[in-house]
């Protein structure tokens, strides 16, 4: 029977040889070691690729579409690169584009370095991964819309299909981009009205922001006049919006007459586009047709107005109520005559209309 001193110091000797037979180079060169060499290459890894992120971001903020404003405009006639609101508009969307893929990329890669140390550690990670895999499953089904707005949205902004201020049509909503997020754009309407468009649900969009703008006008001119006197109004008229510098600063190019794009009895209308600054497109046209109305003023041409035929049939007598107090109208009632009136205003009283000529 040992004594209680004896048996403190059987453990002290017992615990210093196992100390000294401890193996310390394998034990820190064996899970310590793997632990340190898995937060290692996570730290270096995300430090790589934020790097990248960075560099796709600044290429972002430069022109992600440079080649392509390069076919667009020839060398030295890219007014989009010198416009300080796109180039703004580019930083703000590389700002949002290169946090919210940097967030991302660490999230990952410390969720998997977690999962390797654990498992370095010898905890079962099996269950674990198999609830999150069922409940992944179970959220993926549940949000799967939100996925595809969120998407959507992310290649939107990094495709620069519109941006605060455009002026778009997303189909069932048109107007102006008051804010683009990545999961839903607000559209302000014409009327005031606010469009909230969820991301996954633009099919398609038209942005008649971007680049530059083309004010399409068909103008009806007398049908008698000749190709010298619509020259001479047009090129008046480009003159007089010359001398409006704000309108003059919005036209890019020289007004291009296209054509007779359609033709009647009473007038032809000749299309005539010029290209203008993005969104200055409606108040180029505005001007310019007020200004056609003034020189076709000058000139004393006036835009026929469309002649009509009214055509008034009388009831048949075989199906008329008689009323012998009914008062007759010169004479013409109960004979199922026809008559007939031209009128240059276009308003019928009743009965059917047509075209003259």
């Amino acid at each position: 029977m040992q004594t209680p001193a004896e048996q403190v110091r059987d453990a002290v000797t017992d615990t210093v040889d196992k100390t000294t037979e401890f193996d310390y180079w394998a034990f820190f060169l064996g899970t310590p070691l793997r632990i340190l060499v898995i937060v290692v290459v996570a730290i270096i890894l995300n430090v790589v690729v934020r790097k990248l992120i960075r560099r796709f971001a600044q290429s972002i903020a430069d022109g992600s579409t440079a080649a392509t404003e390069k076919k667009r405009f020839p060398a030295g006639e890219r007014p989009a690169e010198q416009d300080p609101s796109v180039r703004a508009r580019r930083a703000q969307r590389a700002k949002t584009v290169g946090s919210m893929l940097s967030s991302i990329a660490t999230i990952l890669i410390t969720v998997l370095a977690v999962l390797m140390v654990l498992t370095e550690l010898g905890f079962n990670l099996g269950p674990v991964l198999a609830s999150a895999g069922i409940a992944g499953v179970a959220i993926g089904f549940g949000a799967q819309t939100l996925v595809k707005d969120y998407l959507s949205g992310f290649f939107i902004v990094v495709e620069d299909q519109y941006g605060i201020g455009d002026s778009v049509d997303l189909g069932e909503a048109i107007g102006i981009v008051e804010e683009v997020g990545l999961r839903t754009t607000r559209v302000r309407g014409v009327d005031g009205t606010l469009w909230h468009v969820r991301n996954g649900e633009i099919l398609r969009v038209g942005n008649q922001s971007q680049g530059w703008a083309r004010a399409v006008m068909d103008i009806p001119l007398p049908y008698s006049s000749d190709r010298a006197t619509i020259d001479a109004v047009i090129a008046d008229a480009v003159a007089a919006l010359r001398r409006n510098p704000k309108i003059a600063e919005a036209i890019l190019e020289d007004p291009e007459i296209w054509g007779v794009e359609a033709i009647s009895g009473e007038s032809m209308t000749i299309r005539t586009v010029i290209k203008t600054e993005p969104n200055e497109q409606w108040a180029v046209a505005r001007a310019f047709r007020g200004e056609i109305k003034n020189q076709l003023d000058r000139r004393g041409l006036r835009i026929p107005l469309p002649q009509q035929t009214v055509l008034r049939t009388l009831p048949d007598p075989a199906h008329a109520h008689k009323d012998p107090d009914a008062e007759t109208e010169s004479g013409d009632v109960g004979t199922g005559t026809t008559r007939k009136s031209t009128t240059g205003s276009g308003v019928a009283d009743g009965g059917s209309t047509k075209p003259i000529g």
